[in-house]
Formats: C-alpha cells, structure tokens, sequence
C-alpha cells in the first residue's frame, strides 16, 4: 500500500469531519487547510484515496454545486450521496447552500 503524504492525512482527516447527508466543496477543504488555492491539489490528494469506507471523499463536491468526479465515476458518487438523503439533478446537488457543511 501506497504512503501517504502529511497533505494527504491532513486531508482525509478533514474530509472524515462531513457529517453523512451534507458535502463540503475542494474550496472550503482548501480554506481549513489555510490556502484556498490548494484546491487542485486537495481534489489530487481525494483521487488518491483507496479508504472509501473510512473516507468519504463522494461527499466533496464542485463550488457550483455540481458533483464532480469519483474513482469509480460520477453515477456511483450520485448513488452514494442520494443514499445519504441528497437530492441531485442533473448532476447538480439541489438545496446545496443549505447542505453545504463549512469548517
């Protein structure tokens, strides 16, 4: 099994935080790690992530409320999320100010 990086346990440790039915964005991850412009590098960090069970990196989303990309693709993040009582259309979340969780 691959190491993990201190950037990557800084942000799984941060994604474990979101409570099941709300997502957070790669932005407010970025913002909790003290820089909004690690965004990119926090979603590079969540691609990486093989602990699907303990991390659940399907509940980080795009700012626009869009649901942006999975390891195993965006139909099964939008069945795990809607599992979790989140509504979405089009691939967008619908209520996402309301569900969004901030830090």
């Amino acid at each position: 099994m691959q190491k993990l990086t201190d950037f990557q346990k800084r942000v799984y440790n941060i994604v474990r935080e979101i409570p099941k039915g709300k997502v957070s964005t790669y932005k407010e991850i970025a913002k909790k790690l003290g820089n909004i412009y690690f965004s990119r590098a926090v979603g590079n960090a969540l691609n990486k992530n093989r602990d699907f069970k303990k991390i659940p990196c399907y509940r980080v989303v795009k700012s626009n409320g869009e649901i942006g990309g999975y390891f195993f693709g965006q139909s099964e993040k939008t069945k795990l999320l809607r599992k979790e009582g989140i509504k979405i259309k089009n691939g967008k979340i619908l209520d996402f100010d309301r569900l969004l969780f901030k830090f």
